[in-house]
């Protein structure tokens, strides 16, 4: 008997005469709305054979990231509380028991968990379930009289497990379709991917050799004298240097970058050469050769998909890999599986270079040709300030300086003619630019990293970083046939003598990243889920071969939940999530912020539309914060560029945003060749404070610094000119030799404190004067051009 008819021969019947027929009625509704058994042993035995094929032996998803949906509760129904004129109306205070009391048992706990219901998911489940029940003017009919047979015992309360289900599947979708997620998020056997790369059999290269060994020269003359070739190098820098290399040896070669195509024929066909950012090369263009740098940065918890989909994909007869060989190991696994052998060929360095036996120990000790290397813009700035005070004359190179203004800096430098004999550098100079540096000089061995799981750590840096800066120096190409490296600090040198002494770790796993394709299928699936609840769950429940690691995502996170609010199509979405941009930038956030608004609206952001959000003209930059604020339009311009080569029609010009960027990139050039004067009137303004540290950066430094002292074994505590150094405002030499020794003090931050006590010394006068203010007071004077 249908349904239908049920219930309109249940509503013909006289009421005296329903009470006899209500069993038979009832029974016919079960069979038509319940397809999940109601008694409870034969529920198990579904769920136990159900879970156990479903698992299939793979992990337990992690339930956290399940974000309930709302149901609301049913309003009141055009066609009247059918359940009730079939039954009777529900009291809602005998129903709540009957909730309680199905939530209380154990039996029921655990027939959810059958079906994928951990404590947590079950409780949440529950809650809404109630709420659900007691708050709904009119239930549907079969749990309408489901609840009644239970309130006369005419059923049992594990009854309304069925409909609790039903309930939770609505509230968590991801319950319904685990197995199809699985197979989507199934990441095992990556070569598979690039069936025309299997289609072929490849000859894989691999260049191993220490910084200036000539390994990637080697490679770069292969590829110039093939027929076709791709170059794919980890900076923008390194790419533009093999575009001008090739060319002006004659071989026509495009550009490709993120930001960037340009094109050498005069009727804009492609050449057969490519020189491009690793994750720019095209996976399905066949060439002759292939070169990939720094293959070890396969291993980058945030890039290092970019050099897997490279080395596996690449349609190339030739691969030549450039890079550590800690890398050897991981890429013969990886070819094995392709059934592709690899050659090795070893390089050693061209030009010696030897760690000192002394530290630097004062700026007074600089030469010709020294490069001091920072690991933080504000060490930058007070080393340049520091040189400067001296007299003398320094290049500033930092990660978010514009390629331009780069290039700019490390020429001026390379100048034998410019009095600019000293740089003053973070580890950006690990690669993409030739610099003729005599002796590298660590200023620090404490680095701020993110790990694989998108933490921060401050840690020493790793042998493979120290090797990749300590090579900088004396090579082969530059006027210093020898290299020299030392530290600042007398303490610091032992420990950098045991970092560049120590093997390489072997590189263990690959880098992989889900596609835009596998995103959408799991929208598909969870189309009510947030993008960056979709990323977590297809994380979760990934499957990779023991060669391969997820690639930490919380950037794309972060855009994702940025724009969150702004109606685009996941496609859309997901690429202007992909977008490079630096989080810690505010405008560059809002930018992209402001970028997805036009698009949701469909208005092109023109030329003009550009030149007024970033109230242009600028002017040349008057203190750091407002070189700050250039280096942040840079970027903003270098984000509108990306995104135009995605949608060419809603950022239609580019050509004039580049020229745009250029005339930039020559007022951020004029600022940093003035950069101390910059220090200077930010120190005066109270702009910035150069001899401070945040009390959590300090106390994080200090605890790093204090793991370090006990893993380092036959590290002198403090070298014995660093002991004998007297501590400013009167403080006892014995004291700081007891803190350092108890790892509660540094020579790095008994170097702070002498320039803390040495600012408020020269600055005494001026911080009393009449309208000023003491030190550690958050107010300042207005100046008029602050803002």
């Amino acid at each position: 008997m249908s349904f239908s008819r049920c219930a309109l021969l249940w509503a013909r019947l006289p009421a005296g005469r329903r009470a006899g027929h209500r069993a038979a009625v009832c029974s016919a509704l079960r069979a038509h709305v319940e397809p999940l058994p109601g008694a409870l042993g034969r529920v198990s035995a579904v769920a136990s054979s159900s879970s156990s094929s479903a698992s299939g032996g793979s992990k337990a998803p992690n339930t956290s990231l399940f974000v309930p949906l709302t149901v609301k509760p049913q309003g009141p129904s055009a066609d009247g509380d059918v359940g009730a004129e079939l039954t009777r109306p529900l009291d809602k205070n005998e129903v709540k028991k009957i909730l309680d009391k199905f939530y209380k048992r154990k039996e029921i706990q655990k027939l959810g968990a059958d079906y994928g219901l951990d404590a947590r998911l079950f409780h949440q489940a529950f809650i809404s379930f109630r709420n659900y029940i007691m708050q709904s003017h009119s239930l549907d009919v079969d749990i309408h009289i489901i609840l009644n047979d239970i309130c006369f015992s005419a059923a049992h309360v594990d009854d309304l497990f069925p409909f609790f289900l039903r309930h939770a599947k609505q509230i968590f979708p991801v319950l319904e379709c685990k197995d199809d997620l699985r197979k989507i998020s199934d990441l095992r056997i990556p070569p598979n991917w690039y069936p025309e790369a299997r289609a072929i059999q490849r000859k894989i290269i691999f260049h191993s050799g220490p910084t200036n060994s000539g390994k990637t020269y080697h490679a770069i003359q292969k590829y110039l004298s093939a027929k076709s070739g791709v170059y794919c190098g980890p900076l923008k820098l390194l790419a533009h240097e093999i575009f001008e290399k090739s060319n002006a040896a004659g071989v026509p070669c495009d550009l490709v970058t993120g930001e960037e195509r340009v094109t050498v024929e005069p009727d804009g066909k492609q050449a057969a050469h490519v020189a491009c950012t690793v994750e720019m090369c095209s996976v399905t263009t066949p060439y002759e050769v292939a070169v990939i740098d720094e293959i070890q940065m396969i291993k980058d918890p945030a890039r290092g998909w970019a050099w897997t989909r490279a080395l596996l994909g690449l349609c190339a007869e030739e691969v030549h890999l450039c890079g550590e060989s800690a890398a050897i190991d991981l890429v013969t696994e990886l070819m094995y599986t392709t059934g592709e052998e690899v050659e090795v060929r070893n390089y050693k360095r061209l030009t010696p270079i030897s760690v000192l036996d002394h530290a630097l120990e004062s700026l007074d000790n600089l030469r010709p040709g020294d490069c001091i290397v920072c690991f933080s813009k504000n060490d930058i700035y007070s080393v340049s300030r520091q040189i400067e005070i001296r007299g003398l004359e320094s290049a500033v190179i930092y990660g978010s300086l514009p390629p331009g203004t780069k290039l700019a800096q490390a020429k001026k430098f390379n100048d034998p003619d410019d009095p600019c004999k000293i740089l003053v550098a973070t580890d950006a100079i690990g690669m993409g630019l030739n610099l003729s540096i005599r002796r590298i000089i660590f200023y620090s061995l404490i680095k701020p990293t993110i790990n694989e799981k998108g933490e921060k750590e401050i840690e020493p840096i790793t042998t493979s970083q120290a090797l990749q800066i300590a090579g900088r120096a004396g090579r082969f190409s530059s006027k210093y046939k020898e290299g020299e490296v030392t530290t600042m600090n007398r303490e610091d040198l032992n420990l950098l003598k045991e970092i560049l002494n120590r093997p390489v770790d072997p590189i263990k796993a690959a880098g992989l990243h889900p596609t835009a394709e596998q995103i959408e299928m799991f929208a598909y699936h969870l189309p009510d889920t947030t993008l960056s609840n979709l990323i977590d769950i297809f994380v979760d429940f990934s499957q990779v071969d023991g060669q391969y690691f997820v690639c930490n995502m919380d950037d794309f996170k972060f855009s994702a939940e940025l724009i969150q609010h702004i109606p685009l199509s996941l496609r859309v979405r997901y690429v202007f999530c992909t977008a490079p941009i630096n989080k810690k930038q505010p405008f560059v956030c809002s930018s992209l912020l402001q970028f997805a608004r036009q698009y949701s609206r469909n208005e092109p952001l023109t030329f003009s539309w550009l030149r007024r959000y970033i109230k242009w003209p600028l002017l040349p930059p008057k203190n750091i914060k407002d070189l700050m604020d250039l280096e942040a339009v840079h970027d903003v311009l270098d984000l509108y560029l990306w995104l135009s080569y995605r949608f060419i029609d809603m950022f239609p010009d580019a050509s004039l945003i580049r020229d745009l960027q250029k005339e930039l990139d020559g007022i951020i050039q004029d600022g940093v060749h003035n950069i101390t004067k910059l220090i200077k009137i930010s120190e005066s303004h109270k702009l910035l404070n150069l001899e401070s540290l945040s009390a959590e950066n300090r106390s994080r430094l200090s605890g790093t610094l204090k793991s370090q002292a006990r893993r380092v074994r036959g590290t002198k505590t403090v070298g014995s000119k660093a002991a004998e150094t007297p501590v400013p405002n009167g403080g006892e030499k014995s004291l700081a030799s007891r803190l350092v020794q108890q790892g509660l003090l540094t020579a790095d931050m008994l170097k702070q404190l002498e320039k803390e006590w040495l600012t408020q010394r020269t600055d005494g006068k001026e911080r009393t004067e009449p309208g000023t203010y003491s030190k550690g007071t958050r107010r300042k004077k207005k100046e008029p051009d602050s803002d």
